[in-house]
């Protein structure tokens, strides 16, 4: 049985789908679980709650934690490691492999490409969080308790991603006939995995033995387009022009005093601020697949816009 923590997101969905197509039996958990077709059950449970967490993964041989929290660094200060601890010992007592999805927060500001082995040096509170629990993980590997992987992705988009900072700013826009907007500087390249990527890459690496006990980046095109290179692919999609609007750090501020998510996000501005980039060469190497393309997928995720309107 392959189990979802965390499974009505993004990631989540796309995963569902591919393991439904290749007919695997598996198990949908959150907090309000929804049915999906080929899932072979669902299951309501607070990864903060160990009994429950326990229970949710009873059974199992894969488990993809694939949940998101609140984006407050408060918040994630006191349940981020819990849902790390709950899940690791849930494994342990179910003799099931983990898959913990991460993202890029504990490699901090880094001058040049991101690698598995770009070292930890976060520069905001996330970030120290992230590489809190990312360490309390692979110890555990280490010591020989748990067999586990991390997953990392950089910042997403793709169709129906709604959470995805490039969906909302972007494609949403467009979509309404709104001007799309960048962070920061749009002048400078950014590094975007494709959701059905990322879900494809985890999918991949679970069925590989050799892939255990690592920490992998998954599939991202390589060569990344600069912000305003973004915007205009996916303009063109709509049919509309490349104007954009560059949402600065004083506009940002002000709006944060009023908007906890953006004043959440603030002290992640440096990703945007400079080349942001994320090497997957790793996996390619592994696989043969280096990720879709940012023309193909910034088509896919268009088409998915302009199908709901």
């Amino acid at each position: 049985m392959i189990t979802i923590l965390g499974a009505g997101g993004a990631i989540g969905v796309e995963l569902v789908k591919l393991l439904a197509a290749s007919n695997h039996s598996f198990r949908l958990v959150s907090r309000n679980p929804r049915g999906a077709p080929g899932a072979t059950e669902t299951v309501a449970a607070d990864l903060t709650d160990l009994d429950q967490t326990i229970r949710a993964v009873a059974g199992s041989s894969v488990v993809h934690l694939l949940a998101g929290v609140k984006h407050d660094h408060e918040v994630w200060r006191e349940v981020w490691p819990r849902v790390i601890s709950n899940t690791t010992e849930a494994c342990k007592r179910a003799g099931a492999k983990l898959v913990f999805f991460d993202n890029v927060y504990m490699y901090g500001r880094v001058d040049g490409p991101m690698t598995e082995d770009t070292p930890s040096v976060p520069c905001s509170k996330k970030g120290e969080v992230r590489a809190r629990i990312a360490t309390t993980l692979m110890d555990e590997v280490k010591a020989g308790r748990l067999t586990a992987m991390i997953a990392r992705s950089a910042d997403f988009y793709g169709p129906d991603t709604r959470n995805g900072v490039a969906n909302v700013l972007v494609f949403e826009a467009l979509a309404k006939g709104r001007k799309p907007a960048w962070l920061v500087d749009a002048t400078v390249p950014h590094s975007l995995t494709f959701t059905p990527d990322a879900a494809r890459g985890v999918a991949m690496l679970a069925g590989r033995e050799t892939a255990w006990n690592q920490v992998w980046h998954l599939p991202t095109a390589p060569d990344p387009p600069t912000g305003a290179q973004f915007i205009a692919m996916a303009a063109r999609e709509f049919g509309a022009g490349p104007r954009y609007r560059v949402l600065s750090r004083p506009m940002l501020r002000v709006v944060g005093w009023f908007n906890s998510d953006v004043r959440e996000s603030y002290e992640m501005l440096y990703q945007s601020d400079s080349p942001y980039l994320f090497d997957s060469t790793k996996f390619a190497r592994e696989f043969g697949f280096a990720g879709t393309s940012y023309q193909d997928g910034i088509r896919m995720a268009a088409e998915s816009y302009k199908r709901r309107t």
